[in-house]
């Protein structure tokens, strides 16, 4: 069985992180979507609220876990008995900063290989960075997440 990882802080899931778990279910058996406790980041929802929009926002997609991990990715990887990380790139400016996980990645675990995998030219522009900031001025974000976690952000915004 080939399983995948696709890690993130889904601070909140967009809809192209939806884009890349859809892609991602073709390829694998499992995907194992895991959120991230990122101390660093100062995150609108906290990690209970990010689990839950994620498992609402994919409730219908098969072989789909949610997870969420407080450790080196690698560390959650060999947990999970998983050699598959998971990366979307939306822009060439994605791409140096992921080369570069990957790297580090693969510095700890020899065996770890990332995957990339681009959104439809639709998502290629979301973000969380991007849903929240339009979310602080109460905009409209509908287009950019799922409509099934539209009430838990409405709470927040």
């Amino acid at each position: 069985m080939k399983k995948a990882i696709y890690p993130g802080t889904f601070d909140p899931i967009t809809n192209g992180h939806l884009d890349i778990i859809k892609r991602a279910n073709y390829l694998f058996d499992e995907i194992i979507i895991a959120v991230a406790n990122n101390k660093s980041k100062n995150s609108m929802f906290d990690l209970d609220t990010r689990v839950e929009m994620v498992k609402i926002a994919t409730k219908e997609m098969k072989n789909i876990k949610v997870k969420p991990f407080n450790s080196l990715l690698v560390d959650f990887a060999k947990q999970e008995k998983s050699k598959i990380i998971i990366r979307g790139l939306r822009a060439v400016s994605d791409f140096e900063y992921e080369l570069q996980m990957s790297y580090a990645n693969q510095s700890l675990d020899s065996e770890i290989d990332t995957i990339y995998l681009m959104p439809t030219l639709n998502n290629a522009f979301i973000s969380s960075s991007i849903v929240r900031n339009i979310l602080a001025y109460n905009g409209d974000i509908s287009h950019l997440v799922p409509n099934e976690i539209m009430d838990k952000l409405n709470k927040k915004g």
